[in-house]
């Protein structure tokens, strides 16, 4: 496989044509060698359309490359962000958002993921980014507050704790509902008990481990 031309053809067809158009977003996307944080097993399918198996439960996984080049355009990271990761899974997330950051915290509920990430983002010289093995779902209070805080998987709602730890100004991905159709949503806070809130494209993403899901009980 020419991995160049494999990852020239994800931007050019899978990526700008899902209105990724941020220079920076498609430079980095050129620069960080996907292919070092998918696991060997699966080394074929590093620039493909999907989602790709990162462990034993289903879901852990990589998610698509549009997916998470769409997300990194809607945070619009700054080198001043200081950035929150929930859902490490094979650290490559992390190693675009420690690329246009000033420093990433990205938590990982599995301990394996967690190991195997650190080494993959050691390895791609990245020393702004730590992993921490941990239930990210309460974020990171004593750490914060961030800038910018990064869901990378699904939800079925964004836990209030969360949006706590924004700063004024601070910005929320996260993909939000339930199958069949799920919505990227950003939240931005605006003053200390404001939030605005929008949902620009649908997408489904396995669930975040640990992230409660509300009652479906009705009286």
């Amino acid at each position: 496989m020419n991995l160049n031309q494999a990852r020239f053809n994800m931007i050019e067809q899978q990526i700008r044509p899902w209105e990724v158009l941020d220079p920076q977003v498609l430079d980095l996307l050129s620069v960080v060698r996907r292919e070092d944080f998918v696991p060997l097993a699966h080394k074929a399918l590093a620039f493909v359309d999907m989602d790709i198996p990162l462990g034993t439960a289903a879901n852990q996984v990589m998610l698509a490359p549009r997916v998470q080049a769409r997300l990194l355009q809607d945070l619009a990271v700054k080198k001043t962000d200081k950035v929150l990761e929930i859902g490490t899974g094979s650290g490559f997330m992390a190693a675009l958002l420690g690329h246009q950051a000033t420093s990433v915290l990205s938590l990982e509920m599995d301990a394996q993921l967690a190991a195997q990430a650190q080494a993959n983002l050691q390895k791609a010289g990245m020393t702004n980014v730590t992993v921490r093995n941990t239930d990210g779902s309460q974020g990171a209070a004593a750490e914060g507050p961030f800038d910018v805080i990064l869901l990378s998987g699904s939800v079925a709602e964004v836990p209030a704790t969360l949006l706590q730890q924004l700063t004024i100004g601070g910005r929320l991905a996260a993909i939000v509902g339930n199958e069949p159709m799920m919505r990227a949503t950003l939240i931005t806070r605006s003053t200390d008990n404001s939030f605005t809130t929008t949902e620009p494209w649908d997408c489904n993403a396995p669930r975040l481990s640990g992230f409660a899901e509300p009652s479906s009980f009705q009286f």
